[in-house]
């Protein structure tokens, strides 16, 4: 006998916790479409206070729903995030992608001055047209990524821009949202991370709770 009383009830413990963040945060200014997307990305979190600085571009979630159903892949900047998606949930078993351990990533960072995850998206530049691109970890893959389309790289269908940090994750997203070349669901600030981006990703993927 546990001297412990916890709730033992794993979907209980589920109803309960999408039931209180409905309850605590403010969900009023989100699109129908976006509002199940926050609430995931803040159950994540378990900060109802995140809520206010998620920032959903025009027509996002239906841009990354349209992708993923197309069998558009997944590109991540970290394991981290790529080890978060719900495979059972992608629509068309598309393909999750990391490049980060890539031979040649340290040398061609090395070679560009910038980060191995920055670097490792010059491995993506085939895929990322129509592709869903999570970046949750690296700042500098996200400059990257706007630095490529740039370039003239062909836009994603949609960039969910979660980076976390102090060094330059709020200025990323920053960006990003000011950039507006591409659908794009960020999260402003240090506030970040493979958790609410994954959880990003796994949203877009069902609309089911």
């Amino acid at each position: 006998m546990s001297r412990y009383a916890y709730l033992r009830d794993g979907a209980e413990i589920y109803r309960r916790s999408f039931a209180t963040i409905r309850a605590e945060a403010e969900l009023g200014r989100f699109a129908a479409d976006e509002e199940p997307v926050a609430v995931r990305i803040i159950h994540a979190c378990g900060l109802v206070e995140a809520a206010a600085d998620l920032v959903f571009s025009t027509g996002a979630v239906q841009a990354g729903r349209r992708a993923l159903e197309a069998g558009a892949p997944i590109l991540c900047d970290s394991r981290m995030v790529a080890m978060g998606i719900t495979r059972a949930r992608l629509p068309a078993d598309n393909a999750v992608i990391c490049a980060l351990a890539e031979p040649g990533v340290p040398e061609l960072a090395a070679r560009l001055g910038n980060t191995r995850s920055a670097a490792a998206m010059e491995f993506w530049r085939e895929r990322i047209g129509g592709g869903v691109v999570a970046i949750g970890n690296a700042p500098t893959a996200l400059f990257r990524l706007l630095e490529l389309l740039d370039e003239g790289c062909a836009p994603p269908a949609v960039v969910i821009g979660m980076p976390v940090g102090f060094v330059g994750a709020a200025e990323a997203k920053a960006a990003l949202i000011a950039d507006g070349r591409v659908p794009s669901i960020a999260v402003r600030g240090r506030r970040g991370g493979s958790a609410m981006t994954a959880a990003a990703v796994n949203a877009l993927a069902s609309s089911r709770e």
